[in-house]
């Protein structure tokens, strides 16, 4: 049977609490239908999901990645204050590549409650330089550090920081991520990360950031973000 060439590498469950619908048994469901070899898990901040994911997927026939959607302080991550000019934090996505990676991941998420948390687990540079080995990483959503800078239309700052995660995840482990999910301003946003793709020869990767598997579960996933908020 001829494999799908797309697989979704940026899925949020509902361990991605009060943000996340998806549950585990319709997502893999939903990948046998569409002839999807594999998927990735990326949980906002948390990893509670990754063993429920990795042994149903692996009964399931389905190759699991496993990963996680991390908050980036802007600063130190033992900054409890908001820095002038920046986000609160910003997304990244993060892949496991191997064993190393997900023992990495493991210690970047324990880090980022036990040192970094303000009002969500960050983590910050200093410790993506030391525990980044074995993963890899995609520029994240419109709340991406690279996106935020790109979307502002300061393109110098948004190079330096991608120039900055390439130099971090050595190796091409770095990914430029775009995305089409009709967010206002992602068009204009996917030009410019990849211009900035273009400029620094990084690779680029599509994903679709998803919270939900049917167009029918957008109102409900609208409620439980109103419940959140």
């Amino acid at each position: 049977m001829e494999h799908s060439n797309f697989v979704h590498l940026h899925v949020h469950s509902q361990y991605s609490l009060l943000d996340g619908t998806i549950r585990f048994e319709e997502v893999f469901d939903l990948a046998k239908k569409y002839r999807m070899d594999a998927v990735a898990l990326t949980d906002h901040g948390n990893m509670f999901g990754v063993i429920e994911f990795y042994q149903g997927a692996i009964k399931r026939g389905i190759k699991p990645i496993l990963g996680c959607e991390v908050y980036v302080s802007p600063g130190s991550r033992f900054e409890k204050k908001n820095v002038e000019g920046s986000e609160g934090s910003y997304h990244l996505t993060l892949l496991v590549k191997n064993r190393t990676g997900y023992f990495n991941l493991i210690k970047l998420i324990s880090l980022a409650y036990l040192e970094g948390f303000y009002y969500k687990p960050r983590v910050d540079k200093e410790i993506l330089s030391k525990y980044n080995e074995g993963l890899i990483a995609l520029s994240g959503c419109l709340k991406g550090e690279v996106s935020v800078y790109a979307t502002r239309g300061e393109m110098k700052k948004a190079l330096h920081m991608a120039e900055e995660y390439s130099k971090i995840f050595d190796t091409r482990r770095f990914f430029i991520e775009i995305q089409n999910n009709g967010v206002e301003n992602q068009s204009l946003l996917n030009v410019r990360l990849l211009e900035i793709g273009h400029t620094l020869s990084l690779p680029t990767v599509a994903t679709n950031d998803c919270h939900y598997l049917q167009r029918k579960d957008a109102k409900a996933h609208e409620v439980l973000l109103c419940i959140q908020t």
